[in-house]
């Protein structure tokens, strides 16, 4: 059964910083690719970051270098490092990932609210 936990959202100020996590677990393979995407309201949800099996990184080019996504060798787990927060971030993030043998999967998704 696959299983994606989300933590680490909640509210900040304009200019801080959290960092989201996702453990997924359900699969003995590593994951094609894991990682982040947003929705804020209003809005299509949208790619913040993924991470591929072979370490390579994808962000949204709009979010390079404030945001950064990192993970523990199996890929089991993954955080977003998020700097220098706008009240523009403010969405529901949700981790995906993709087996090989369970395909994709979505998490329930955490709330950051960027607000003074």
């Amino acid at each position: 059964q696959v299983q994606l936990v989300e933590s680490g959202g909640g509210l900040v100020q304009p200019g801080g910083s959290l960092r989201l996590s996702c453990a997924a677990s359900g699969s003995r393979f590593r994951p094609a690719y894991i990682g982040w995407y947003r929705q804020a309201p209003g809005k299509e949800r949208e790619l913040v970051a993924l991470i591929f099996s072979d370490d390579r990184t994808k962000y949204t080019d709009s979010l390079k270098g404030r945001f950064t996504i990192s993970g523990n060798n199996a890929r089991t787990t993954v955080y977003l490092h998020m700097n220098s927060l706008k009240p523009e971030d403010t969405a529901f993030y949700y981790c995906r990932v993709a087996w090989p043998d369970r395909g994709d999967s979505w998490g329930q998704g955490t709330q950051v609210t960027v607000s003074s």
